[in-house]
């Protein structure tokens, strides 16, 4: 999970750059960095942190020039060293440069191919660095005998050799110098990417991001996502061309997104993340009418923020009071996007403090946005507990997770999934609840559907192990367990800390 920007304006672009990608923050806290370009030359800032701390006063200044993009990141496998911060850049052709939000699945297969047949060289870990190498020798085929000339036909066509070579998960937004800013989606549109324009006194800007919320705070309308399989041209005309690049497409979007990633009122594929958490909330609470008819649950406590909104929509339709029992701490990180098991069980209580008088002597029903590995679960029924509720009740707005994430979300290896092979029951015992009520999958589907109609099917792959693309084999995820999971991200961040700690005090 990872935010990207882009934008094209006839006035400089780094204060916007800035205040978007702040706003795409939730999506990303370990990196980020922006890249801008005045026509001749690019100018790069980019480093591990939050994006206000990566960026002062005297970087803002050297990023000059009316086109750049941006990204914030967090890793999903391997490193997080600061040279795999993005966006990328190649100097050839004319400087290309790339964010990236996905996860190539035959990232392994391209990076062989781009150093035998390609001759590329590749120096980090990162699927985005292999993705920019390859748009970059596919851009350099089609130049031919005209490397100074570079059509809108031509990009596109690089597109095309793109979608041929590149599978898995891709939202990109690219600069190439001297002609403009390319966005392209995979064929699924699994992650989400958007397109706006503003029409200031100056002429018309344009802006690809991950989310509209992003459009939103700078002005921008949205137009439309870039449509699986996509590719977005804009030059420094500002004339926008569109091509459908991939054939085959099948629209397949991440329902995670809608139930975790996503900002509230961000709308990505037609689709109001609010609504639909109104109508995840909607369906749990007549899932527990039906099961649990004569139930003593006395008030419905958020565990903020995600949950809110399908929490408050509980209340109404249960006919229950909805309190914050929970008070968060802002200035600590989503506990998903921690890197290790012992600095996540930490933070939870660094995290959220209880409300006694919200808890003391009541029967409560705890709402999440989903279950993972169910520490902070485990974690906050103890607090509630400890605050004195007589009974602690768990509803998780989306169904159990089972399944890793292959497609840019950095769920675990499944052996650290709470869910992995266990039964609902189980689980109940492991977090330590009295009684835990999950979201069917068809429901939290119909939910996201409701919102678009036209979309026929979603990627529910961390529920029910189906993943859209076809090419995730055992093999694959075994492959991809040795490198997410705690242990071995552990092992890498001691060497990246031994690696900075030497350059230190060399």
């Amino acid at each position: 999970m990872c935010g990207v920007i882009g934008i094209l304006s006839r006035s400089a672009v780094n204060q916007s750059i800035y205040d978007g990608l702040t706003v795409l923050q939730h999506r990303g806290q370990d990196a980020a960095g922006i890249i801008t370009s005045d026509g001749n030359k690019v100018y790069l800032r980019k480093d591990n942190g939050l994006v206000r701390d990566v960026f002062h006063t005297r970087h803002m200044r050297q990023l000059v020039g009316n086109m750049g993009i941006a990204h914030c990141r967090y890793p999903t496998a391997g490193s997080s060293s600061r040279a795999e911060a993005q966006p990328f850049y190649v100097n050839s052709p004319f400087g290309v440069a790339l964010s990236h939000n996905g996860n190539l699945t035959n990232a392994a297969e391209l990076r062989d191919s781009l150093f035998r047949e390609d001759l590329r060289h590749l120096n980090t870990s990162s699927d985005s660095e292999i993705l920019l190498n390859v748009l970059a020798h596919e851009l350099y085929a089609v130049l031919g005998t005209r490397p100074a000339h570079l059509s809108p036909d031509q990009i596109f066509t690089a597109a095309e050799g793109v979608y041929r070579r590149c599978r898995g998960a891709f939202a990109v937004v690219a600069m190439i110098v001297g002609h403009g800013i390319l966005a392209f989606r995979d064929k699924f549109g699994i992650r989400p990417l958007v397109y706006g324009r503003r029409e200031p006194a100056h002429g018309v800007d344009h802006m690809i991001a991950s989310e509209s919320v992003a459009l939103d705070v700078l002005d921008f309308d949205l137009i439309s996502d870039v449509q699986p399989g996509e590719a977005i041209f804009i030059n420094l005309k500002g004339q926008v061309y569109r091509r459908q690049c991939a054939p085959e497409a099948c629209h397949s979007p991440c329902i995670f997104e809608h139930v975790y990633l996503a900002r509230p009122d961000s709308i990505m594929d037609g689709i109001a993340v609010h609504k639909t958490r109104l109508r995840m909330g909607e369906k749990l609470a007549r899932k527990i009418l039906r099961l649990w008819t004569n139930h003593d649950i006395d008030v419905i406590i958020p565990i903020p923020d995600t949950s809110r909104t399908a929490a408050l929509q509980m209340s109404y339709e249960l006919g229950l009071k909805y309190r914050e029992g929970f008070i968060k701490n802002r200035y600590i990180g989503r506990t998903f996007i921690m890197p290790g098991q012992a600095q996540r069980r930490r933070s939870v209580r660094q995290k959220l403090n209880a409300i006694e008088l919200e808890f003391k002597g009541k029967n409560v029903l705890l709402v999440d946005d989903s279950i993972v590995r169910g520490n902070t679960s485990k974690q906050i029924i103890q607090m509630a507990r400890e605050a004195g509720a007589h009974k602690v009740y768990f509803a998780s707005a989306a169904p159990p997770v089972r399944y890793p994430n292959v497609y840019g979300i950095d769920m675990p290896d499944a052996h650290e999934l709470v869910a992995s092979g266990r039964s609902e029951e189980e689980i109940r015992v492991e977090i330590g609840a009295d009684r835990l009520v999950f979201q069917d999958l068809k429901d939290l589907t119909e939910a996201a559907h409701e919102g678009n109609p036209v979309i026929v099917s979603f990627d529910t792959s961390c529920f029910d192990g189906t993943y859209v693309t076809g090419d995730v084999s055992a093999a694959y995820l075994d492959d991809l367990q040795r490198l997410r999971n705690d242990q071995a991200k552990s092992r890498i961040r001691s060497v990246e800390l031994n690696e900075v700690n030497s350059y230190s005090y060399s």
